[in-house]
């Protein structure tokens, strides 16, 4: 997986900042993955082990995601233990869902 094959032209993330995003994803997913789930068609649920700064890093994470990928709805929510972040999309990018859940899936499961 190259990393970037599920990055739809409708991302407008500069392309030589491409890389650098989706390592920041792979971070996370590396680090905090707990489960990965599909609870509807058009929206995956990612839930992330906790900690200090956790909720802070997703919600900065996805603040920039949302300004060069505005066809992702993101919602975060966090207890103590867990950071659970939705992620919806249009019909339209359900491609582009089924990539991220694939990314999250591979990369959670290294650890």
């Amino acid at each position: 997986m190259n990393g970037l094959d599920w990055v739809p032209a409708a991302c407008t993330l500069p392309t030589g900042e491409r890389p650098l995003r989706v390592a920041e994803w792979d971070a996370l997913f590396a680090e905090r993955l707990e489960n990965v789930a599909r609870p509807e068609p058009l929206r995956v649920r990612l839930v992330l082990r906790g900690g200090d700064g956790v909720e802070e890093r997703v919600r900065e994470l996805v603040g920039r995601e949302s300004g060069c990928c505005s066809f992702f709805t993101f919602v975060v929510t966090a207890d103590r233990h867990v950071v659970v972040l939705d992620v919806k999309v249009d019909a339209v990018y359900a491609a582009v869902l089924d990539g991220l859940e694939r990314r999250a899936t591979a990369v959670g499961s290294q650890r």
